[in-house]
């Protein structure tokens, strides 16, 4: 009989519960522990899937977290293919869509989100994608030799990753953003004006402040975007990228604290007892984003939030306070960006947007919070440094490439 009880439960098979684990080994944890995720693979890397994965530069077994050999090693149990549909927080259980019952000591959520789907008329047909799992992508995958036009809807990471690689396979693309620029929750004007310069020589036809009215069904599945002006843009695939929704309803049902999120303190720990959220599903402080509660989608953040608890849990506590960092590759250009630039007063350029390698640094009352680096390995190693800090560089120092970054923490 498969065992069916855990000192350790972690639900979530993405980077938040493969850290988890890995974390409670490597800091001596010799219970038992499992990792039930709702896909039948092992635990893998997320990113690559809008990129290398979908370009065909890399197999899946190359974007594998760990080799299966490792969590054996371990004695990490993997309970994969199932769903989990309901918390029970006094009989420390919970129930997957199949009825199993799985009990637990402590419990570790880290399910992540799901897409977001689209709401309007024809969202329910075949040759729509989402980009948020290996069987999303292999699906796309499958279609693609028969897909010459592509609408992309949304103009986020995602979406521009995802634009990026089909117009590289000789796709027409059409990327349709409901905002007046792509990227502008998380990036100032003039990055965002590079990237849809960038994308457009690149052959990407971008449509800002464009509204999707519905989407078109022509022999049976997606054949194009109507707009709201009344437009038609022909499609052979759609794909959606507009965020996700955080995967927690089970525990709001079971009465944590919460709504888009669930909410955790500074250890990882939710209102309920025993029971721990790490990653993108985690609403938490975070005083890079002035103390606001937010949620953080990123690698960084579910790696750093899963050894947090694992070091709660294992008698070593400290809490989380990790600078966001995050990553985006498109054609040839790596963005890098560290610290939230939410609510900044002043931007500055440093260096040449016609050159590709360039920063922009984000303030707040003269305090930097954030770097966004193209192509720009250096400053986004230094910057990091000198952000968060009660210093108060200069503008026109801050805007020198010449001025190294660290040098600024000197001056």
């Amino acid at each position: 009989m498969a065992r069916d009880r855990f000192d350790i439960l972690i639900v979530g098979g993405g980077h938040g519960g493969a850290q988890t684990a890995v974390a409670l080994r490597q800091q001596g944890y010799e219970g038992t522990i499992a990792i039930i995720g709702e896909e039948p693979e092992l635990p893998y890397e997320r990113p690559p899937l809008s990129k290398e994965y979908l370009s065909g530069g890399k197999e899946f077994e190359r974007i594998l977290i760990r080799p299966e050999k490792f969590w054996n090693e371990r004695d990490i149990a993997m309970v994969l293919g199932e769903r989990v549909v309901a918390v029970d927080a006094a009989a420390k259980s919970v129930t997957t869509a199949v009825g199993r019952h799985l009990h637990y000591q402590q419990l570790v959520w880290a399910t992540g989100g799901n897409a977001r789907r689209l709401t309007c008329d024809g969202h329910h047909l075949t040759g729509i994608h989402s980009v948020r799992s290996r069987a999303d992508v292999d699906q796309m995958m499958a279609e693609l030799d028969h897909a010459a036009r592509v609408v992309v809807i949304g103009g986020g990471y995602i979406g521009l990753e995802a634009a990026a690689v089909l117009a590289k396979l000789g796709k027409q693309v059409t990327l349709i953003e409901a905002l007046d620029r792509v990227l502008a929750r998380v990036a100032g004007v003039d990055l965002s004006r590079f990237f849809e310069a960038e994308h457009r020589f690149n052959g990407v036809d971008i449509r800002l402040s464009t509204r999707v009215d519905c989407i078109v069904e022509v022999d049976g599945r997606a054949g194009g975007v109507r707009l709201a002006t009344g437009e038609m843009v022909e499609a052979d695939m759609v794909i959606v990228g507009i965020g996700i929704v955080p995967a927690v309803q089970p525990l709001l049902d079971a009465g944590a604290a919460g709504g888009n999120g669930v909410e955790v303190d500074a250890h990882g720990r939710t209102s309920l007892p025993s029971i721990f959220a790490v990653g993108d599903c985690a609403l938490h402080h975070n005083r890079y984003a002035q103390g606001a509660a937010i949620r953080l989608e990123s690698v960084q953040n579910a790696n750093d939030m899963a050894t947090t608890v694992a070091r709660f849990i294992t008698g070593m506590p400290m809490p989380y306070d990790a600078l966001p960092w995050f990553w985006s590759n498109q054609h040839d250009l790596k963005l890098q960006t560290a610290g939230l630039s939410t609510g900044h007063d002043h931007a500055i350029l440093r260096g040449d947007l016609d050159s590709r390698s360039f920063s922009v640094i984000y303030l707040k009352a003269g305090r930097v919070l954030a770097i966004d680096c193209v192509n720009n390995v250096k400053d986004f190693v230094q910057g990091k440094s000198i952000i968060g800090l009660d210093v108060a560089p200069e503008d026109i120092r801050l805007a020198d490439p010449s001025v190294p970054l660290k040098a600024l923490l000197e001056a």
